[in-house]
């Protein structure tokens, strides 16, 4: 295999009844670009026939394939970060397995870092998704930004190009849990987006449900800022004097009504609202403390991220 000029990732879990549509425009897609690229496929632990399918494949294209077979399922971003790992090029595009993302579209993501960006991040136009993804990733993505300074239009297009300094200065991050477009926006000098094509699934379905999705973001949160817990300080301040001002304003209004202090205060003791509130609120501010140091938990660990089982490539 020569030294190629591009590398192109493409995280599999279950994927198996798609991937036969995915090899027959990558390959042309790629062959058209007129320089040298590999396919990293990475099999993220596939109950499927997936892995299957990528031997076979392999098979067929040993000199621009190469397949990583992980030992279980650890999820998408640490599958592409076991194939950053394994990539060879002076670039690296990242592309999902269910066509949603055209590979025809490559070519554009490439002329844009043509212009001198070492980052290009996808914008999916006219997105195929139902309503019930479009619009809570909308708020998750307007949450993000105030909550984070990464500014990414589409934080959900796994269609992105990423330089080769970039790839290293990923490659060396150790964290257990990450999002590999922040880290890529972090890292980036001159980073850009451009608008891609978006397609309805060839088959199978998302794996990505609301729930993962907003764990995904709020990973993402507590990852990348300590915001949440700078918010929750401010609120809790915020709460503590309005809840003061609130037990005076209360107060002098029994007392006012009762005629003394004492029937004032027993009518405050039963007013249980205001102590329900700000209980939940303690909960709320324990889960967040938690959330950070679980975090903390599981880095100082220092367990593997991913376990590759296998790697297939032609030998040099």
């Amino acid at each position: 295999m020569r030294q190629p000029d591009l590398s192109v990732v493409i995280p599999v879990y279950n994927e198996a009844a798609g991937l036969a549509a995915l090899f027959a425009r990558l390959y042309p897609a790629l062959d058209a670009l007129g320089r040298p690229y590999e396919a990293i496929f990475v099999d993220d632990g596939s109950s499927d026939r997936s892995a299957a399918l990528l031997r076979e494949q392999f098979a067929k294209r040993p000199d621009v394939t190469r397949v990583v077979l992980l030992a279980g399922n650890f999820g998408q971003h640490l599958a592409i970060m076991a194939g950053f790992a394994q990539c060879r090029g002076a670039r690296a595009v990242t592309l999902d397995a269910d066509l949603q993302n055209p590979p025809e579209e490559i070519g554009k993501l490439l002329a844009k870092m043509d212009e001198g960006h070492d980052y290009v991040g996808g914008v999916r136009r006219r997105r195929q998704d139902s309503w019930l993804r479009r619009v809570p990733s909308r708020l998750l993505n307007r949450l993000r930004e105030r909550t984070t300074s990464i500014h990414m239009t589409d934080q959900g297009c796994m269609l992105r190009a990423y330089g080769r300094e970039v790839i290293d200065a990923i490659n060396q991050c150790k964290e257990a849990n990450t999002f590999i477009p922040a880290l890529a926006y972090t890292f980036a000098r001159h980073p850009a987006e451009v608008e891609v094509a978006h397609e309805e699934r060839v088959a199978g379905a998302s794996k990505y449900s609301i729930f993962k999705l907003a764990r995904l973001n709020f990973d993402l949160m507590t990852g990348f800022s300590i915001a949440p817990l700078q918010l929750f300080s401010v609120l809790g301040m915020l709460v503590a004097a309005g809840s003061v001002l609130l037990y005076l304003v209360v107060m002098v209004e029994r007392m006012l009504l009762a005629g003394n202090l004492h029937e004032a205060l027993a009518a405050l003791w039963d007013r249980d609202i205001l102590a329900f509130f700000l209980i939940g609120l303690q909960l709320f501010g324990i889960g967040l403390l938690g959330e950070y140091i679980g975090r903390i938990y599981v880095q100082v660990r220092e367990r593997p991220r991913y376990i590759v089982a296998a790697v297939l490539e032609r030998e040099e």
